[in-house]
């Protein structure tokens, strides 16, 4: 196309067609009230989730042996629930909204995946399960809760405002990022990295602006404060290469076989006993699963319960007393918290994993600036088990206040990722395809 092809921009029917439509601005306040509202109800989530994780861990130290009892149970009943009445709120919450973005969804099967009563449902039975004391983190959830807010919000929309359903839904799960983590740069790439397939250009910069204004909100309540503090690395030289190069292939390797080890798990296409055992008796094996995570938090005193944050911030502090082996009892059960069945995000249980190894190496190799190998253990584990490594990059970055490692963290992320890549297949997009229809043979 040669200069003399481009149209002449017409200033007054821009300014028409941006300022002087109902339409428009009936779009832009839906879209953008529909966002608030999903920062809301997310940072709703995290009070609830949080307070419920408090009230076991205080009823665990008074009475260190009643988990055994109660988390089998609370397993148990929440799978009971989420399979008989809520089946599309189980796990993550993220490969849903992924799947519902596909386009060979129709509009009639989406609300099995992302909708206003799944969210609901999801805020309770998440909360629930952090009640019971099992390793999950509430930032997986919160993007199919804040997916399915801004989708309920369609029905407001003008006939011709241009926003479509995939928007919305790329809005609403990079908001639940941005308000879960308090990082909102971090909900945008979200978007970008796993989220939208089909950019629509006209309506992004409407979308980027709900979807910081979601992050904003968890600003505005929580404090323009960062999720574990400052961290102080100390200097960044040469002498940071070899330990951390450590830390990132085997944060990559430990990530990688986290992802291959839940997809198998939760495809449940293998013939082994527990695989049969879980097809048959979802209950009773979610009870079992529920026992294991309470004996591995008893062998560790407690700290492998819930999410793992009070942990990952301790070891940035150097102020935690985490056992030998944390990060060995912290995979597990997490592995066996997702393999139950329950809702439950991998994000948070991601970061306190790949910041014990972090630790681990740093004891190891005698590196004094224990707190720059800790983060990057975190981006190293969460890069490699999501396979998303610029966002790993930028919620760790946000999380910590880590502008001086940017480089640092941002290499570990995509050399962790890519060592991922050679063990499994990305995990978020393995099991949405679980969540579709079979796809019919061309021709047939």
């Amino acid at each position: 196309m040669s200069p003399h092809d481009i149209p002449p921009h017409d200033v007054r029917t821009a300014f028409q067609k941006e300022f002087a439509t109902t339409d428009t601005w009936i779009t832009r306040a839906v879209v953008v009230g529909a966002a608030a509202i999903a920062g809301l109800v997310v940072v709703g989530f995290s009070w609830l989730a949080e307070s419920g994780l408090g009230l076991f861990l205080g009823m665990a130290d008074g009475v260190w042996w009643l988990p055994l009892l109660w988390t089998p149970l609370a397993c148990a009943a929440i799978v009971w629930v989420t399979r008989r009445h809520v089946p599309g709120a189980a796990g993550s919450g993220i490969p849903q909204v992924i799947a519902a973005l596909d386009p060979a969804l129709s509009g009639g099967r989406r609300p099995r995946l992302v909708s206003l009563r799944l969210s609901m449902a999801k805020i309770g039975l998440t909360s629930a399960g952090l009640l019971g004391g099992l390793s999950l983190g509430r930032e997986g959830p919160s993007v199919q809760i804040a997916a399915g807010v801004m989708l309920a919000a369609r029905r407001w929309l003008p006939r011709r405002s241009g926003v479509s359903a995939h928007s919305l839904l790329v809005a609403g799960g990079a908001a639940g990022i941005a308000a879960a983590f308090n990082t909102p740069l971090a909900g945008v790439m979200f978007a970008i990295e796993e989220l939208s397939r089909t950019p629509e250009q006209r309506n992004s910069g409407l979308i980027v602006a709900g979807i910081v204004l979601a992050g904003l909100i968890a600003v505005s309540i929580h404090g323009n404060g960062t999720h574990f503090g400052v961290i102080h690395p100390g200097p960044i030289g040469l002498f940071l290469v070899w330990p951390g190069l450590l830390v990132t292939l085997v944060t990559g390797a430990a990530g990688g076989l986290f992802a291959r080890l839940l997809l198998t798990c939760l495809r449940g296409q293998s013939a082994d006993l527990p695989t049969r055992w879980r097809a048959r008796y979802p209950v009773r094996f979610a009870a079992g699963c529920g026992l294991a995570v309470a004996i591995i938090g008893a062998v560790s005193a407690g700290a492998t319960y819930g999410s793992g944050n009070e942990a990952t911030r301790g070891l940035l502090e150097n102020s935690a007393a985490v056992p030998g082996g944390f990060a060995f009892l912290k995979f597990a059960a997490t592995w066996l918290t997702a393999w139950s069945g329950v809702p439950a995000g991998i994000f948070a249980p991601s970061l306190s994993i790949g910041a014990a190894l972090g630790h681990d190496i740093a004891l190891l190799t005698g590196y004094t600036q224990g707190a720059a190998l800790i983060a990057l253990g975190m981006v190293g584990f969460l890069a490699a088990a999501t396979q998303a490594p610029l966002t790993a990059f930028i919620i760790v970055m946000e999380m910590v206040d880590g502008h001086g490692m940017v480089l640092s963290l941002m290499a570990c992320a995509v050399v962790a990722s890519t060592v991922s890549r050679v063990l499994t297949p990305p995990l978020y997009t393995a099991l949405a395809t679980l969540q579709l229809p079979p796809r019919r043979p061309p021709g047939g």
